[in-house]
């Protein structure tokens, strides 16, 4: 176990190491904004990933937005996001970003973009503009480790089990129970096959979609059935319960593009205006650990957003989880909130946090106040439905 343990993590860090990990960010926007309740006064804090939700709560006015991720390539795409919010008109805007492609993306990138962005950025887009934005054959959403898993699953769509035109009848639905009808009578069978269970179940397989192995044992504590028992009822919920006119997470895995109508809010021509003057001078973005820069941020965090991070902590560093909600604690404004998602179906992890407050040493769990009732009723309505649990936290001052 050791041995397969210690494989996995290597494969884990070449995967996170040396790529652009995320494309697009998986979690739901929607449901952050009524759990947050942002307002002009807030400070945000937000792992990147992507930089989509980033961009998301900034629309809604809240005093900053700080954008936080280890991976600077996260960042340089949310500079790039920025750069070409601010610069280029809509329709270049959404080309790009919504659908992935665009045939001028390298001028419009050398001529307009790049003097906006970072040294480190610009040397990262210099050698990937092209090939990530620029191919006719392969959308950006398509790129990167998470979109190299959804050309896979798109491949096997397409050339082995020739589902195509089903999947696309059930995105294009505007019925939820012709959408249900359609994925059991037509889709579940002929896509759940044991070649694709087999896949799904490889410790590889889920490095390319960022899960650790230590998110791996999350789920596999508490889901009967195991990960791919988890990942087979997530779909079913995704197909056969929400509708998907409005979801557009599954809509880009599963075409590598956006629509007009089926987008994040950065995407949609009726924000644009607001994110080209406003929303993108409101987000700071900052190439570090959570902790770190904590650290070294001057003022305080009124919500933090911790996405799933949480879960890669819970193992074998579990004192640099400890050490983070120190850093969270002394940074926090009155009245904090705090939002994180995990694989597993609860995270009894948090309950061996202790952190230092007034002198003395106390459980974390002490000073968290839990709005359970709320977290179920907007996780069951959550469009990705890849987590198992959902958390809405108020910090006590």
């Amino acid at each position: 176990m050791a041995a397969f343990d210690w494989l996995s993590g290597k494969v884990f860090k070449m995967v996170h190491g040396n790529n652009l990990v995320y494309n697009t960010c998986w979690e739901d926007p929607r449901l952050d904004r009524e759990a947050l309740e942002i307002s002009s006064k807030d400070d945000v804090l937000v792992i990147t990933s992507a930089g989509c939700n980033a961009l998301d709560y900034s629309l809604l006015r809240p005093n900053s937005v700080q954008a936080v991720d280890m991976n600077p390539r996260q960042n340089a795409l949310l500079e790039l996001k920025i750069a070409a919010a601010k610069k280029l008109n809509y329709d270049d805007f959404f080309q790009i970003f919504g659908n992935g492609y665009h045939p001028q993306a390298e001028s419009i990138y050398k001529d307009t973009l790049r003097s906006e962005i970072s040294n480190w950025s610009q040397g990262y887009w210099d050698k990937l503009l092209k090939k990530f934005f620029a191919n006719s054959k392969r959308s950006f959403y398509f790129r990167g480790t998470s979109g190299g898993f959804a050309k896979m699953i798109n491949f096997y769509i397409d050339r082995v089990i020739k589902a195509r035109p089903i999947v696309n009848r059930l995105l294009d639905c505007q019925d939820l129970e012709e959408q249900r009808q359609i994925y059991h009578n037509e889709l579940h069978d002929k896509f759940w096959t044991k070649s694709l269970r087999f896949f799904l179940n490889r410790d590889t397989t889920l490095s390319l979609l960022g899960v650790p192995k230590a998110q791996r044992r999350q789920v596999e504590k508490d889901y009967k059935g195991g990960i791919v028992q988890f990942m087979h009822d997530c779909l079913e919920a995704v197909f056969a319960k929400l509708p998907m006119t409005d979801n557009y997470f599954w809509r880009v895995y599963l075409t590598g593009r956006y629509t007009q109508k089926c987008c994040p809010e950065y995407l949609k021509e009726t924000n644009f205006e607001q994110l080209k003057t406003d929303a993108v001078n409101r987000l700071h973005i900052h190439t570090n650990s959570v902790e770190d820069f904590l650290k070294l941020y001057r003022g305080t965090i009124s919500r933090y957003v911790l996405l799933d991070h949480m879960d890669w902590l819970s193992d074998k560093y579990f004192p640099l989880l400890e050490s983070e909600w120190q850093a969270i604690m002394e940074k926090a404004a009155p009245e904090t909130k705090v939002i994180w998602r995990s694989g597993g179906l609860n995270t009894d992890f948090i309950s061996r946090v202790n952190i230092t407050k007034n002198g003395q040493k106390q459980s974390l769990d002490s000073l968290l106040t839990y709005h359970p009732q709320l977290s179920n009723q907007l996780h069951e309505k959550d469009r990705v439905h890849t987590y198992g649990s959902f958390y809405i936290t108020d910090l006590a001052a």
